[in-house]
């Protein structure tokens, strides 16, 4: 039996993909857990369980589980890309009439109006609350993964000019993306080009606060921005500085802070991208079917640490080998099979920058003896016996 523990409430129709003759369930954190499954819980501050073998984020989004910490551990960590992407890019369109025709304002200031007059009021008042059409605008869309892709093609449809931004596109995402995309070669064209501007990216050193003094400036006067992706990407000074000099004429959030939700010119969405039913239901069954996968054949799909790797079960059972992407790693699991006598019959090795993962059928009986002295190898960090 595999332990499982929710540290926040998953979706019963996720949950109900592992079989409970095989899984106990429990939202119990001193329970030692194989597993964990959660949404939004903060785990850098949480002692990992010392039987953990593998976190199950059902979302997109890492930041709250300390990868670092559990690559050291041999711990993979699992996200569930593109399953509430449909999700976010409704919220993002719907983001794209709200950032440009004010109509947040208007409502505010619509509800304000008192008297038997309300539809003179209306009439008088309503030229300040006029905003741009977006339909022949130019939309820049930076990051073209399951969200910015589905967002580009909305937009087109909705008749903007699209131009993506992705270095690191994915095949699937390149096939996936309409022809009517131009992609940018150089993420500045988006900044000089673009009317409107939306980050589909994920934070990291490299992309936080790259919206900053030096990439505003070289965007066009009134540009509109919408970021539903991470707050971090943006520098709130250098936001407030372009917000309060007309640089940016507005700026959208589903990520806001205390300063953001002081500013005048923005629009702050309380991080409403996936909370629908329907995606927090794709993100539960995602992550329940990846762990369940990992658990019972060491297969990984869909790791944020570790690489994609898979390999039919063979018919004796299988060892699943957690360690670092150094040389030698394959000949010495190799030598020291050959040295008690077990027979590889089917063998798959996966690297991801310093990380790596094997999977080896085997023939022949894996004691708790050979499990000891293959952890003891030099940069194994964890190893599985599957049968």
């Amino acid at each position: 039996m595999f332990n499982v523990l929710t540290l926040n409430k998953i979706a019963k129709c996720g949950l109900d993909n592992l079989d409970s003759s095989k899984y106990t369930i429990t939202d119990d954190a001193s329970a030692n857990a194989d597993a964990i499954v959660l949404r939004s819980f903060a785990m850098h501050d949480m002692e990992l369980p010392s039987n953990l073998k593998a976190v199950a984020r059902a979302g997109a989004g890492v930041n709250n589980i300390p990868i670092d910490k559990c690559s050291e551990k041999g711990i993979v960590v699992f996200n569930t890309p593109g399953a509430n992407a449909n999700a976010v890019k409704e919220l993002v369109i719907a983001g794209l009439f709200l950032v440009s025709r004010n109509v947040v304002g208007g409502i505010e200031w619509a509800k304000t109006l008192t008297g038997d007059d309300v539809a003179k009021q209306v009439e008088k008042g309503k030229s300040a609350f006029v905003g741009p059409e977006i339909e022949g605008k130019k939309l820049g869309v930076i990051g073209l993964g399951a969200i910015g892709v589905m967002v580009a093609n909305a937009a087109h449809h909705l008749g903007m000019d699209v131009i993506g931004y992705d270095p690191f596109i994915s095949v699937d995402s390149a096939w996936s993306l309409s022809r009517y995309v131009r992609k940018a070669e150089d993420i500045n064209e988006i900044y000089s080009e673009c009317d409107y501007i939306t980050m589909h990216l994920p934070l990291n050193d490299s992309t936080r606060g790259m919206i900053n003094d030096t990439t505003i400036s070289a965007m066009k006067d009134g540009v509109r921005l919408l970021n539903f992706a991470r707050g971090e990407l943006v520098d709130v000074d250098s936001l407030k500085k372009a917000i309060d000099s007309g640089k940016i004429a507005a700026y959208i959030t589903d990520f806001p802070n205390a300063e953001v939700v002081k500013m005048d010119k923005v629009i702050p969405i309380p991080h409403l991208g996936a909370s629908t039913p329907e995606s927090e239901d794709n993100c539960a069954v995602m992550a329940c079917k990846e762990l369940a996968d990992f658990l019972e054949t060491g297969n990984i799909s869909h790791s944020v640490n570790f690489p994609e790797c898979s390999l039919a079960m063979g018919e004796n059972g299988r060892l699943a080998i957690t360690h670092k992407n150094i040389v030698n790693m394959l000949s010495r699991f190799s030598a020291f099979f050959s040295e008690v006598g077990i027979n590889i019959s089917d063998m798959i090795n996966k690297s991801k920058k310093d990380l790596a993962y094997t999977i080896m059928n085997v023939d022949g009986t894996i004691t708790d003896d050979i499990i000891k002295k293959i952890s003891e190898i030099d940069g194994v960090l964890g190893v599985r016996v599957i049968k």
